[in-house]
């Protein structure tokens, strides 16, 4: 699991163990119960994911860094392509449809600080999609994603908006979810209320 530290990383470890699921973190961080590696590097990428069944990333940039989740993506790709593993990414919402028909980028009041970062996760579903050997699945969440209720309910839908919120922690059961039982092998799909 690269992107373990994060909000969304924890959630999916939290999720995996709770059902039962061996699962390595990994961080670019030496520490406690997880393995060093960087979701950017090929090597890594290979290193931790031979022997797996999934491998998920859930990377976010710092500020001003967003081009290393493109590269990130294609090493991801490349690493899983080499091992055969299944790759899920958790990405962006802005590439999403709204009901308007535009996207969420798209939309009027979508905030200036937040364009580099959909960029990037534009461009990192774009990377995926042109990807013809790799085994994987893109998540886009909703615009609103905050820490709240694990209810297990919610809608699934592929390049529209199906509501505009979700907790981490459902979004971690719908990656969860997607990885026991696979449904959108080389797509991208989303979730919300």
């Amino acid at each position: 699991m690269f992107g373990a530290l994060g909000g969304v990383g924890r959630q999916v470890v939290e999720e995996a163990r709770r059902r039962g699921h061996d699962v390595t973190p990994v961080s670019r961080r030496p520490g406690p119960g997880r393995e060093v590696g960087d979701a950017s590097v090929v090597a890594d990428v290979v290193r931790l994911s031979a022997g797996r069944d999934v491998v998920i990333s859930a990377t976010r940039p710092a500020d001003g860094r967003e081009a290393e989740l493109v590269a990130a993506a294609r090493a991801l790709l490349a690493g899983a392509a080499e091992t055969g593993v299944r790759l899920l990414v958790v990405g962006g919402a802005a590439t999403l449809v709204t009901p308007g028909g535009h996207t969420v980028e798209e939309a009027p009041d979508f905030p200036d600080a937040l364009k580099p970062i959909a960029r990037a996760c534009a461009e990192q579903l774009a990377v995926c999609r042109a990807d013809r050997t790799a085994d994987w699945t893109y998540l886009s969440p909703p615009s609103l994603l905050e820490p709240g209720a694990r209810t297990g309910v919610f809608r699934v839908g592929r390049d529209e908006q199906v509501g505009t919120e979700i907790s981490v922690e459902d979004l971690a059961v719908a990656l969860l979810d997607e990885a026991e039982t696979p449904r959108h092998r080389r797509a991208r799909f989303t979730v919300g209320y």
